[in-house]
């Protein structure tokens, strides 16, 4: 059956806890595509309090009330009709709105944050909705690190606001898990259980929302790197579970990416910055899993592209 090139952007949600990685796969999949064809945008942007309001009302910016929601949903819905945007821009290091950007749509839209899903309008905005689950223990290292190289806090400071957020986590961040179309989620593996960077194993749960990629010819391959099998979801529904684990060797891995690259030939790519982060001392580093989770993620936007995602 042919299918209709959809002409409007692609609209990609990335939606985690803080440190959970949003900000280094929306990067990642920008190079992929190619950075002209990409615009992101990230829902902290529309924060309604600055960091000392927050705190003068004893409010995280993870609750819905502290945001407007509402206006990040029309935003996104004027870009995926081609509009143009002018949005607020939240600055993370001081805690203050720091001024407007203008947003001018392109071919792929991605919206990462905190909130994405935090309405079920919000929800309709998106082609493809991916959800950042690492283990908890993990997400706090990551924030720590990167709160502490990045942003200019004390290690005591950030553990005090890990402690504040936990239970808004629970209420507001984690149920936005089950409008996703895939859950990932990095964990150490059971021998290292110290591992925080390059050889994470990665979880994909797959959910038949949208048409996964067959992934056969990649289990030939990877051998024992990779085990996908037919599972029940924390909600009992049925759902694919792609494990792919984090001691995949260079060759194995470059052979995977190949098999992936090839069914996304339509793609502009860099492949040089797929799998790309910051490690524990900052500096570049490179993960295998983290590679195939942003081809994956790919993917799906290329295929959305081409009109290839309807169920």
């Amino acid at each position: 059956m042919p299918f209709k090139r959809i002409t409007r952007p692609i609209v990609l949600g990335i939606v985690g806890d803080s440190a959970s990685g949003k900000s280094t796969i929306a990067q990642a999949i920008t190079e992929i595509l190619g950075p002209d064809r990409v615009v992101s945008i990230c829902t902290d942007d529309y924060h309604k309090f600055d960091r000392r309001q927050r705190t003068e009302q004893g409010i995280t910016a993870l609750n819905p009330v502290a945001n407007h929601l509402d206006i990040a949903e029309q935003h996104i819905r004027l870009l995926r009709r081609g509009e143009s945007i002018l949005k607020p821009v939240y600055d993370h290091g001081k805690g203050i709105f720091s001024g407007w950007e203008r947003v001018e749509p392109r071919e792929y839209l991605i919206v990462e944050g905190l909130l994405g899903y935090g309405t079920r309008a919000l929800c309709d905005c998106y082609d493809v909705k991916v959800y950042l689950e690492p283990k908890e223990e993990l997400r706090a290292i990551w924030k720590i690190q990167r709160d502490t190289q990045q942003r200019g806090y004390s290690k005591q400071r950030v553990q005090e606001i890990l402690d504040r957020r936990r239970s808004d986590g629970e209420k507001f961040i984690h149920p936005q898990r089950t409008f996703a179309d895939m859950v990932v989620s990095f964990y150490p593996p059971l021998n290292n259980d110290g591992e925080t960077g390059a050889h994470l194993n990665v979880r994909h749960t797959l959910r038949p929302t949208l048409p996964h990629p067959d992934l056969t010819p990649v289990l030939d391959v990877a051998k024992n790197g990779f085990r996908l099998e037919l599972a029940r979801d924390i909600d009992g529904k049925p759902v694919d579970v792609l494990d792919i684990h984090g001691d995949l060797s260079d060759e194995r891995a470059k052979a995977v990416e190949n098999l992936l690259w090839n069914l996304i030939p339509e793609a502009q790519h860099l492949r040089e910055n797929v799998g790309q982060f910051r490690d524990a001392k900052n500096h570049a580093a490179l993960s295998h899993p983290l590679a195939l989770s942003e081809l994956l993620i790919t993917y799906h936007m290329v295929k959305a592209a081409l009109g290839q995602n309807a169920v």
